[in-house]
């Protein structure tokens, strides 16, 4: 939940809002077809929608600096206790999502052999609680020396244990080791998870970074310096992509340096515009998103599962309303955006009651 009493969190929350905002719109096309910088990078490379997940990973971090400030005030068993459930439960959801609706069509129970363990809100879990974990118990210097250990470390095994081909790598083969073919994600034509359990390691650095970058705000420190940490934290991704490719399945170091890059500049220029130069205009918009991020992420989600699940005329209503609100009367690429920023707009509507009415989800 966002705290209206304290400006110099807005940017935080505008950036939060927009994050989820694109988020829904990268993940429910209408159709197929979609414009480049909505597809994620085929392998190889850095789009806008690869931009997406880590900025969900920074936010969480930032806002890990308003509750990690509160547990101060507490003992180690109140903290772990809090810390340990946030993540189980945020883990809990990711995994009850992809199970979801539990049953086969004929009522059967949906076997767990066949289900996803790893995922997008199981990664936020984690990384959320091995971020609270080091900053409590090393400060901002010891996650700066973990990043820094975390990003070399996760080269050495990507190059040491396999190459960094789709079929190939140390991910896939310690997620098929630990989990096994069945359990892991398929849309890549072959088992591969790219939320898998070894690039969980650097993905922590993303939330370690908007953490970090919380704090400087909250300090008052200029943003200018945070704008050029991002610029040379892009020089240093843009230079080791020669060596390690950015590869946001594969997770690598070069593409970390890079989307902590991009949102170190993104969020010193939202709060130079927002916070000091005090524009309102437009934000209230990201506000509402802002303020129950994990919740509407977990509604839209699910909102698909349903919608797909319901049929008319023999055709999923999701794939039917596309077709006949959208395509029947715009050219595919145009129908696939105008469907998604719909139904980013349906959720949004749903965050606005919630945030007129004070209702705010926490996990």
């Amino acid at each position: 939940m966002s705290n209206p009493a304290s400006p110099r969190y807005l940017a935080l929350d505008v950036f939060r809002g927009l994050t989820l905002a694109l988020m829904i719109i990268v993940n429910t096309p209408g159709g197929e077809n979609s414009y480049a910088p909505l597809e994620h990078a085929l392998w190889h490379g850095f789009t806008l929608t690869d931009l997406v997940f880590p900025s969900f990973l920074f936010v969480v971090g930032a806002a890990m600096s308003l509750s990690m400030k509160k547990f101060e005030a507490h003992g180690e068993a109140y903290f772990l206790k809090r810390v340990f459930k946030r993540g189980a439960l945020i883990f809990l959801c990711g995994y009850l999502l992809y199970w979801f609706p539990f049953f086969t069509p004929d009522f059967t129970l949906a076997p767990f052999a066949n289900t996803r363990v790893m995922g997008v809100l199981q990664r936020i879990g984690l990384c959320y609680l091995f971020a609270a974990l080091i900053v409590r118990y090393s400060g901002l210097r010891g996650a700066a020396v973990f990043s820094v250990i975390a990003l070399t470390g996760y080269w050495w095994l990507l190059a040491s244990f396999g190459d960094y081909t789709l079929s190939g790598n140390a991910v896939l083969k310690l997620d098929l080791a630990l989990l096994g073919a069945p359990h892991l994600y398929h849309g890549e034509g072959i088992a591969f998870d790219p939320e898998g359990i070894l690039s969980t390691l650097p993905s922590i650095v993303n939330v370690l970074a908007g953490y970090g970058a919380a704090v400087w705000l909250r300090q008052k420190r200029p943003l200018t310096k945070l704008a050029m940490a991002g610029a040379a934290c892009l020089l240093l991704a843009y230079g080791w992509d020669a060596l390690l490719p950015m590869n946001k399945k594969l997770w690598t170091s070069s593409f970390v340096a890079c989307t902590v890059g991009w949102d170190l500049i993104i969020l010193a220029v939202l709060s130079a515009v927002i916070d000091k130069a005090g524009l309102r205009s437009g934000t209230y918009f990201f506000e509402v998103f802002g303020k129950n991020t994990l919740f509407i992420y977990v509604l839209a989600d699910v909102a698909v599962i349903v919608l797909a699940r319901l049929y008319v005329g023999g055709d999923m209503l999701y794939r039917w309303l596309y077709q006949t609100l959208f395509l029947s009367w715009s050219s595919p690429y145009n129908a696939s955006l105008l469907f998604a920023v719909a139904y980013m707009l349906a959720c949004w509507l749903v965050a606005y009651v919630m945030d007129r009415r004070k209702i705010y989800i926490k996990l």
